[in-house]
C-alpha cells in the first residue's frame, strides 16, 4: 500500500501501489453483502471533480442492509436458472430449489469497487464480483447504482449496466438480461 488519505465513511484509505488510480480501505463489515468483511476499492477518486458523488454512494452502500441485495434475488435466480438449463446434466452441477436459497451458493470475496460510469448518467456505481456455485468460470457480478439499489446482475463482464454492456439505451433499467 502507498500514501494514505481520509475518505468520509471509510476513514483512512491507501493508494494501491500497483494501480495508483485505486484507493483501498481497511476491511470493513458490509451488512448489504450479508455481513461479509471486505476492503473497498475506489477508482479515480482523487481526480474526480465531484467527490461528493463518491461520498454519497459510499454512505449509501455502508448503511444499506441485506434487504437491498435480497430485493434482487429473483434476478440472481433467473441467472442461475439460465445456466441450469444448459449445465444441469453435468455431474457436479448444484440444484437450487428457489430464489431465497440462491444466496447459500454465492460467496462475497472480492473487493467492492466504486467507479464513475463513463456513459449515460455518469453516476457512481459499485461493482461486486462474486463466486457462485452454478457458474465457477464467469461468476456473478452485482452492481449497485449510487450504492443504494441493485441495477445489474449476471456473469461478470465488467460493465456497470446492461445498457453499457450491449450498447443499447433501451436496456438502461434491465437488471438481468436473459441470453
Amino acid at each position: 500500500m502507498g500514501i494514505a488519505m481520509e475518505i468520509r465513511g471509510l476513514g483512512l484509505v491507501e493508494r494501491d501501489q500497483r494501480r495508483d488510480y485505486i484507493l483501498r480501505s481497511a476491511p470493513i463489515v458490509l451488512p448489504v453483502l450479508m455481513g461479509a468483511e471486505l476492503r473497498i476499492q475506489i477508482e479515480d477518486y482523487e481526480d474526480d471533480p465531484s467527490r461528493e458523488d463518491f461520498d454519497a454512494a459510499i454512505a449509501n452502500f455502508l448503511h444499506a442492509g441485506d434487504d437491498v441485495l435480497k430485493a434482487a434475488q429473483q434476478h440472481v435466480f433467473a441467472y442461475y436458472s439460465d445456466v441450469a438449463s444448459e449445465k444441469q446434466s453435468e455431474p457436479d452441477f448444484v440444484a437450487i430449489a428457489d430464489s431465497a436459497s440462491v444466496w447459500q451458493y454465492v460467496r462475497f470475496s472480492a473487493e467492492p469497487c466504486f467507479v464513475r460510469r463513463a456513459h449515460g448518467d455518469r453516476g457512481v456505481y459499485v461493482s461486486v464480483s462474486c463466486s457462485c456455485a452454478w457458474e465457477p468460470e464467469h461468476g456473478l457480478q452485482i452492481v449497485f447504482k449510487e450504492g443504494r439499489t441493485v441495477c445489474k446482475v449476471g456473469p461478470f463482464d465488467g460493465h456497470l449496466t446492461n445498457a453499457d454492456a450491449y450498447d443499447n439505451d433501451a436496456l438502461e433499467d434491465v437488471i438481468y438480461r436473459h441470453p
